[in-house]
């Protein structure tokens, strides 16, 4: 099964690497949603929720204040000025 290879990071700190399923986002542009195969892009992050559905484990959610979100060759970079993981419910 094809997967997502994501790097989430903030300004200052590192918040969560790994492989995933599906990542979304909102950017400038609206919201985005990523599996594998998507094509190459490079977007403005606007400021909310992010998800990630990892291969393993449950669902992670991180808000961020805005940055900037990449997917090339099923590699998705996620450079958040700041951004903090949210609590599972």
């Amino acid at each position: 099964m094809a997967e997502l290879q994501v790097e989430v990071v903030a300004a200052d700190h590192f918040l969560w690497s790994g492989a995933a399923t599906l990542v979304k986002a909102r950017t400038s542009e609206g919201e985005i949603g990523v599996l594998p195969g998507h094509t190459p892009v490079l977007a403005v992050l606007a400021p909310g929720e992010l998800e990630i559905v990892p291969v393993e484990g449950n669902r992670i959610t991180l808000k961020a204040d805005g940055g900037f979100f990449s997917v090339d060759s099923n590699r998705v970079v996620i450079v958040a000025d700041n951004a903090e993981m949210q609590e599972s419910a």
